[in-house]
C-alpha cells in the first residue's frame, strides 16, 4: 500500500475521459489533491483530455499509470470496465474510487471487497447524495428517535435524458452496461440512500421494468448533454449510410417501480425513470413514521421537509443549526446555496482523509463514508430487481430476497 503519511497533496490518477470523470477531477483538487494522470481509452485520448483539463500526464495504459504509483486511482470508466481495471489498481496496493455500479454482477463485486480488504487499502464508491447537509440532518433526527418507528418509505429518481428515442449511450447496451440500465444507474443511488438515512436494509423485492422504445441508436454518445469531455466516438462512427445512424435492439429498462420489503417488515416503493419530461435529476425520498414525516428533494438540495399531524415545517440548511453531521458538511452560511458539487467534493474529501489516515478499518474513517462494502450491498440490489423484474413476465413468484 502506498505511503501517505507525510503533509504533501496525495496524488490522483483517474481512469475515463467522460462527463463524470470530470467531476472526480474537479473533486478531487477541491479536496487539495494533484491529479497527476489521465486515462483514455487509448494514449491518444489520454493526451487530448489531459491537455483539455491541465492535466500534466496522459497515460497510454493501465500498466503505464500503475507504475507511476499515485496514491489514490479514481475509476470512472463504462461499468463493465470497472471490475478488471479496479482490480489491477487494488492488486498493484493503491487506494481507489471506483464508480457505481461497483461491478456488472453481485458476484464481481465481492472479489473486489475481497480485495480491497486483502490489500488493506481504502476502497469507496461515490454515493455522493448522502453528503448533501440536509440529508445527515435527516439521519440524525431520524436516529434520535424524532420521527418515531419508521413506517414507511417511498420515493422517486426521475430524469429524461433518454427520452427522445434517438438518445442513445455506452449505458443501453447490456455488454457495457449491465443487464440492468436506469435502476443500476440511479435507482442504485436512490436505495443506498434510504437505507443510509434510515437504517433500515431491504429484505426482498417485487419489481417490474418497462422498455419504452425496442431500439436505438446502436453507436454511444456521451452521457447526458454538455459533457465537458464526452468518451464518444467520432462523427465517423455515427454514419449509418442511406438509412441513416444504425439502430440496435434495446434490453435494459428506460422504468422500474419496485416495492421492497424491509428487514424489519415495512413496505418502501420507488420508481426510476430517465424518460420523465422535464426532470433532470429529481433524487427524492420521503420517510414517514409515527410522530413525523420526513423528505428531501436532490434538485432543492438547501432544504429538508418535516411533517406532523399539526402541521410541516422547512428547514434549511445552516452552519451554526442542527446535528453536528450538518454543521461539518455545510461549508459556506447559510443562504449561500451548495449543491452536487459541493456534496462530491466532500465524499472525495472523506476518502482522502480515510487514506491518510493510514488505517484499513472502516471504523476509522469519517463517518458514513461510502465503501466497496456498500457498492457490493448495492450490486445485490440491483440483481435481486433485475431478477424479480424477468419473474414478473411469468409464473414465478416475483419477490427476490436481497443476500
Amino acid at each position: 500500500m502506498n505511503s501517505t503519511t507525510n503533509t504533501a497533496p496525495l496524488r490522483v490518477a483517474v481512469i475515463g475521459t467522460g462527463m463524470i470523470a470530470g467531476v472526480h477531477v474537479r473533486s478531487a483538487r477541491a479536496a487539495g489533491a494533484t491529479v497527476v494522470g489521465i486515462l483514455g481509452r487509448n494514449a491518444a485520448r489520454s493526451a487530448q483530455v489531459a491537455a483539455e483539463l491541465g492535466i500534466p500526464t496522459g497515460y497510454k495504459d493501465i500498466d503505464d499509470l500503475i507504475a507511476d504509483r499515485p496514491d489514490v486511482v479514481h475509476v470512472c470508466t463504462p461499468n463493465d470496465q470497472h471490475h478488471p481495471q479496479t482490480l489491477a489498481v487494488l492488486r498493484a496496493g493503491i487506494h481507489v474510487v471506483c464508480e457505481k455500479p461497483l461491478a456488472i454482477s453481485a458476484e464481481q463485486a465481492d472479489e473486489l471487497v475481497a480485495a480491497a480488504e486483502s490489500a488493506g487499502v481504502v476502497a469507496t464508491v461515490p454515493f455522493a447524495y448522502r453528503y448533501h447537509p440536509m440529508v445527515r440532518e435527516i439521519r440524525a433526527r431520524i436516529a434520535a428517535g424524532d420521527i418515531g418507528r419508521v413506517l414507511a418509505i417511498h420515493g422517486s429518481y426521475l430524469q429524461d435524458w433518454m427520452l427522445d428515442e434517438g438518445s442513445s449511450s455506452w449505458r443501453v447496451d447490456a455488454t457495457e452496461g449491465g443487464a440492468s440500465r436506469a435502476f443500476a444507474d440511479i435507482g442504485s443511488h436512490w436505495c443506498d440512500l434510504v437505507e443510509f438515512v434510515t437504517g433500515e436494509r431491504f429484505a426482498t423485492v417485487s419489481a417490474v421494468t418497462d422498455i419504452v422504445y425496442p431500439t436505438r441508436p446502436a453507436a454511444a454518445g456521451p452521457s447526458f448533454s454538455g459533457a465537458p469531455v464526452p468518451d464518444a466516438p467520432s462523427p465517423d462512427a455515427l454514419s449509418g449510410g442511406p438509412g441513416g445512424v444504425p439502430q440496435a435492439d434495446v434490453t435494459t429498462e428506460d422504468t422500474a417501480v419496485a416495492t421492497f420489503r424491509t428487514e424489519h417488515g415495512r413496505i418502501g416503493n420507488v420508481v426510476i425513470s430517465q424518460v420523465a419530461s422535464g426532470r433532470k435529476n429529481r433524487l427524492w425520498f420521503e420517510v414517514d413514521g409515527t410522530r413525523s414525516s420526513a423528505a428531501f428533494d436532490q434538485e432543492q438540495p438547501e432544504s429538508a421537509w418535516f411533517g406532523s399531524e399539526t402541521g410541516a415545517t422547512i428547514v434549511v440548511r445552516d452552519p451554526s443549526q442542527g446535528s453536528p453531521d450538518q454543521r461539518r458538511l455545510a461549508i459556506v452560511p447559510s443562504g449561500h446555496p451548495q449543491g452536487y458539487l459541493d456534496a462530491f467534493a466532500a465524499f472525495v474529501g472523506d476518502t482522502y482523509a480515510a487514506v491518510r489516515s493510514g488505517s484499513s478499518s472502516p471504523a476509522d474513517w469519517p463517518d458514513g463514508l461510502p465503501t466497496f462494502a456498500d457498492g457490493a450491498r448495492s450490486a445485490r440490489i440491483i440483481d435481486a430487481v433485475v431478477a424479480s423484474a424477468a419473474a414478473s413476465t411469468g409464473s414465478d413468484n416475483p419477490w427476490k430476497g436481497i443476500a
